[in-house]
């Protein structure tokens, strides 16, 4: 029998962070009237992850990847397991939870965003509230990423402009209003989606490895004519990129690369231009700028300064 919500989380070298993760998981499903189930996707983790979940969390499925997947194609892999892509509906979920491994889940919140997915027939698409570890604020809503955005990245911006509309943030304000919220993406660490959405747009595209593949998605889904809502009665707490940190020069590669196919999707071709025009000056100008950043070890240094000249190179 079908359940209401299937929670995927996908795992690459953060064992004790997942751990967290599942109990914090565990215990708000326990509170809820939500028949649940949970799939841990592992990307070739070489800390114990496999067996750490397996050992604590027998009702969890398990997915062991031979290869480091990618966050995309590692949530498909979970999506796939649950029977999205067979053409079958029956026994496919109502509902799926898509969590990051670096959160703690606050009790209420996954019950509040599954009240929040189907209070309205046209909402497709729900993102909860993030907090860092040590209870500041998260921005986890955003409008899709425009040139005024890559501006702010590269050239002097007054500082006011950081947390505006302007980078493509949504006000303050938000947070204080109990009802559902439409935007235009949310961030990928809490993805709740109905199942007619999966089947109608499709899962991740997997040719972003990491970054921006929720941001592709979402625009995707409003093409298909559903909404994209923020829910700021939902509280989760974000730890926020403890895998991506593990290899930042490549990171950085990972980022641009993704950005990169993001314009080249859903940019028009005069802004598709523009745009990698902007990306290769202010890779550019980090490049000249990257020898007087104290702190650094040469190998760090020469590191950065690669990653700086293939993103460069992948824009020109």
């Amino acid at each position: 029998m079908a359940v209401d919500l299937a929670v995927v989380i996908v795992t690459w070298n953060v064992r004790d962070l997942v751990l967290d993760a599942l109990h914090s998981l565990r215990a708000d499903l326990a509170s809820s009237h939500i028949t649940s189930s949970v799939y841990v996707v592992d990307s070739a983790s070489s800390d114990g992850t496999v067996e750490a979940v397996k050992s604590a969390f027998l009702q969890v499925n398990t997915i062991a990847s031979t290869q480091n997947l990618g966050f995309a194609a590692a949530n498909n892999l979970g999506l796939k397991q649950m029977g999205f892509g067979s053409g079958k509906s029956d026994s496919l979920p109502k509902a799926v939870y898509l969590l990051n491994p670096d959160t703690l889940t606050q009790m209420g919140a996954t019950q509040t965003l599954y009240d929040a997915l189907f209070s309205d027939p046209h909402i497709g698409l729900v993102g909860a509230a993030l907090n860092y570890g040590d209870g500041s604020f998260q921005h986890s809503a955003f409008s899709f990423p425009g040139l005024r955005q890559l501006w702010v990245e590269f050239f002097p911006t007054p500082g006011r402009l950081f947390n505006s509309r302007f980078n493509g943030r949504y006000p303050l304000e938000f947070n204080s209003v109990q009802t559902s919220v439409p935007v235009d993406f949310v961030l990928g660490a809490t993805m709740m989606l109905k199942r007619e959405v999966i089947e109608q747009t499709g899962m991740f595209d997997e040719q972003f490895f990491m970054y921006c593949e929720e941001v592709d998605w979402a625009w995707r889904i409003h093409e298909a004519g559903w909404n994209v809502c923020y829910v700021s009665s939902a509280h989760v707490t974000h730890l926020a990129g403890k895998s991506s940190v593990q290899v930042r020069p490549q990171a950085l590669k990972y980022l641009w690369k993704s950005r990169l196919l993001l314009f080249d999707k859903h940019y028009s071709p005069v802004k598709r231009t523009l745009a990698r025009k902007m990306v290769v000056y202010g890779m550019q100008s980090k490049l000249r700028q990257l020898q007087s950043v104290s702190g650094l070890t040469e190998q760090d240094r020469a590191a950065l300064a690669d990653a700086y000249t293939s993103i460069r190179e992948m824009a020109s």
